[in-house]
């Protein structure tokens, strides 16, 4: 019986993205803003509204970039946006 494998394992890509976007905002490069938060649900509603008051979507591309739930309620999230609406 042939066993199906499950997804592979995505520590090593996390690394090698988190990596990349450092080097990039170093060398000058980067092109947005990031900022990653692990709070509580309702603080992290908050904080992402702040961002979406303080950083309009439409003059700095402000965006959710990526999420997680983890063990505790919590939510682990990066939010992108531009550096400047210019």
């Amino acid at each position: 019986m042939t066993k199906i494998p499950g997804p592979p394992p995505l520590d090593g890509l996390k690394r090698r993205i988190t990596k990349y976007r450092q080097d990039q905002v170093a060398s000058g490069k980067g092109d947005f803003v990031r900022q990653t938060y692990c709070l509580s649900l309702p603080d992290a509603r908050a904080k992402a509204r702040e961002w979406f008051d303080s950083f309009p979507k439409a003059a700095y591309w402000t965006e959710v970039e990526s999420w997680r739930q983890i063990e505790g309620d919590r939510i682990e999230f990066t939010m992108r946006r531009l550096p400047t609406a210019d």
